[in-house]
């Protein structure tokens, strides 16, 4: 949807006649939500926006102007479709047994996510250091340890020329005082930024300050249980900085890609960062967060050192406004509704119940062979036809906005009564009934080709590539994809009643199978209940894969799946929520499944009871190929295919699972692989418009 919005800017003048073919009902593939019933949203998973998503910022922004100058707004401007949110907890397994909870408040910082860029704020590895220090100098005033508040400290002093600071902060012994520690904290966040390359062998004492630091900051931190996160935090800090100094990596032209042979917590401890360090709730809730679990497999955390600082570097200094931003309702309702108004205004044309089946290529010996590469033919099957061939309809109003439903609408279709009868599942990658096939040839129909699946779908789609191209097949074995796993409970009661103190943090590095979940009430105001919640919990995380693949003609994979997820739900529900949650249980140790909202009653009484009463709720087996979620493990950044790969000349690619600069599966990825899908057809936008597509 980023390369449909760049390619359709008015700009271009209608230079392009844009069809965007969907399988099944609606857009937004991972990100896909619809509305079930008390218009309640049921998404995939978890989803909140990072405030370093300048460029997928920019596009929706975007894309609620133009929709405001039509005085067609869904939930008004941006600011109204997003809210700020600075909180964040972590749990760490607490000494004598349970889970002990870390609070974190992210301080706000200039600007807003998709601004231009401030010229003095370049994204590099210079500019994240200095950040860095200045990070942690900020947590050691504004931090108590051993009873004795910090704040009265300055950091005053000390030479300032690059050069003789250097020699300053290599000559200093052992820190005699929190204050001399903040003045090297201080000194070390200018020096980065300012020290010339031609003094590059003078680093050197940067990694010594650094080792003293880490010592003062143990000896310190480290034996207080109630500041020890603090420590764990500047430790891993701290070991970033001397890996980064003596790797060489602040004049390397690779930038962080020198290090994508590396497994993270490897290349950590290789930099002086304790074994303790890694383990803690701050790297775990890194892998939590990123999928990172190879094969799904909890054992066995998975990922690239260069992806994995690269990450950690945008996401704590590379925000604006704030550190995160959660969105008002559904990802369907406040990202592809907008999305899909606003293009179909542009003229975009969208064919809905349409499933790839084949990308076809030229070959030797074919009529139409010229001697070059490229997109022949594109064959679909055609799940399902309107009554009147009318275009699909696909939204509904729910409180009045319009939105994705959680089921096609199969009024619209021919034979609809009959595919609902039957269970046809048009989301289903094993469910292949289809009402005809369709193919599409070159020249005649289509001219260039934007290949937005899922990489899980690329051998399904791509066979004739794939079996051609060896780039192309070692893409989908090299570059490595998980099934996650998803649920949702509607409650009763709001989570401060059931025990829970503080705000609605977003909850990582919990207990698994569900290591990350959310306070999400604020989205029920924009649910249809006639007795509204207190409050909506989401919960997810990766689904170990099972031991043998599912075959092709295994239409009840889904369901088991999803069965399995069920499960895990409610034995997650009964067990490690009690430390979160202590008001959920009984007297006798039981969950009050009594508190579960639902929506057949609405209010009402009656219904299920006990354990029954969760399948009133939502949860979720992401498995189809395309919905399986994109890993990055070390070494497999060379085998990505970049949106600007012209090997086909009249394809390009689009998606997390691509080279586009930030290898990870989010929205910022996939959005920056977008843009250079556009860039590669039309050479806009300009590559230096994409922000940080160049990060070191």
């Amino acid at each position: 949807m980023a390369a449909v919005w760049e390619l359709s800017r008015p700009e271009h003048a209608g230079r392009y006649e844009i069809t965007v073919f969907q399988e099944g009902w609606r857009l937004g593939g991972k990100g896909a939500s619809g509305r079930g019933p008390s218009g309640r949203i049921e998404e995939h998973g978890l989803h909140i926006w990072l405030g370093f998503y300048d460029n997928a910022f920019r596009m929706m922004r975007e894309c609620y102007a133009e929709l405001e100058a039509t005085g067609e707004t869904i939930f008004g401007g941006w600011r109204d479709a997003w809210a700020t949110e600075d909180d964040i907890a972590l749990f760490s397994p607490a000494e004598h047994g349970g889970w002990q909870k870390w609070l974190t408040h992210m301080p706000s910082r200039p600007g807003l996510p998709g601004d231009p860029l401030p010229a003095h704020e370049v994204f590099s590895l210079r500019y994240y250091l200095s950040r860095a220090f200045d990070l942690l100098r900020t947590f050691l005033l504004d931090t108590t340890v051993n009873g004795q508040g910090l704040s009265a400290f300055g950091a005053e002093g000390g030479p300032t020329e690059p050069v003789a600071a250097l020699a300053y902060l290599a000559r200093l012994g052992a820190f005699a005082t929190v204050a001399s520690v903040a003045e090297s904290l201080a000194m070390l966040g200018v020096l980065v930024q300012m020290t010339p390359a031609s003094v590059a062998d003078g680093w050197a004492p940067i990694e010594t300050v650094c080792a003293r630091l880490r010592d003062w900051l143990e000896q310190h931190w480290l034996a207080n249980s109630e500041t020890r996160y603090m420590w764990e935090i500047a430790d891993i800090a701290l070991a970033t900085a001397v890996g980064l100094v003596r790797g060489g990596l602040l004049t390397d032209p690779r930038g962080l890609d020198a290090l994508e042979d590396f497994e993270v917590r490897d290349w950590l401890m290789a930099n002086g960062a304790s074994a303790r360090s890694v383990r803690s709730a701050f790297i775990r809730g890194l892998y939590d967060l990123s999928m990172g679990y190879e094969d799904g497999d909890l054992n066995k955390p998975n990922l690239s050192a260069g992806q994995g600082v690269r990450g950690l570097l945008r996401t704590f200094f590379g925000y604006r406004g704030a550190f995160m931003w959660r969105m008002r309702a559904g990802m369907g309702d406040v990202v592809f509704a907008p999305l899909y108004e606003a293009a179909r205004r542009r003229g975009v044309q969208f064919k809905f119940f349409h499933r790839l089946t084949n990308v076809g290529v030229s070959s030797e010996g074919s009529p139409d062979f010229d001697g070059s590469n490229h997109v022949a033919s594109l064959t679909f099957d055609v799940q399902a036809q309107t009554l009147s061939d009318d275009e699909y309809e696909p939204l509904v109003l729910v409180a009045g906005k319009p939105c994705w439903p959680s089921d096609p609408d199969f009024s619209q279709l021919r034979d609809g009564e009959r595919m609902a009868a039957e269970g046809w599942n048009f989301e289903s990658h094993w469910d292949r009934r289809r009402a005809e096939e369709r193919t599409l040839q070159v020249s005649r129909d289509f001219d260039m080709v934007v290949l937005g699946v899922g990489l899980g779908a690329i051998p399904h789609v791509c066979s004739e590539i794939v079996a051609r191209n060896e780039r192309w097949r070692r893409m989908t074995t090299e570059v490595k994809t998980v099934e996650t796993q998803a649920f949702q409970v509607w409650m009763r009661e709001d989570l401060s009643t059931l025990g829970w103190s503080g705000p609605a943090y977003i909850t990582g590095a919990f207990a698994k199978p569900f290591d990350t979940w959310c306070d999400m009430a604020h989205v029920v105001p924009d649910e249809a209940w006639n007795v509204r919640p207190r409050t909506a919990v989401y919960f997810c995380a990766a689904l170990p894969d099972p031991p043998t693949p599912p075959r092709i003609d295994d239409i009840g994979y889904p369901a088991r799946r999803a069965e399995t997820v069920r499960r895990s739900a409610e034995a997650f529900l009964q067990g490690p929520v009690r430390a979160v949650w202590p008001g959920a249980f009984n007297l006798d140790g039981s969950f009050r499944w009594d508190l579960l909202v639902d929506p057949v009653e609405d209010g009402g009484g009656g219904g299920k009871v006990g354990v029954e009463r969760f399948a009133s709720q939502y949860w979720r087996a992401n498995v189809n190929p395309s919905d399986r979620y994109v890993i990055h493990t070390p070494g497999s950044y060379r085998y990505r295919i970049s949106p600007l790969d012209m090997t086909y000349d009249n394809l390009t690619i689009a998606g997390d699972w691509t080279d586009s600069g930030f290898h990870s599966g989010c929205v910022e990825g996939a959005v920056m692989s977008g843009l250079l899908a556009a860039h590669a057809i039309c050479g806009a936008p300009l590559l230096e418009d994409i922000i940080a597509y160049d990060h070191p």
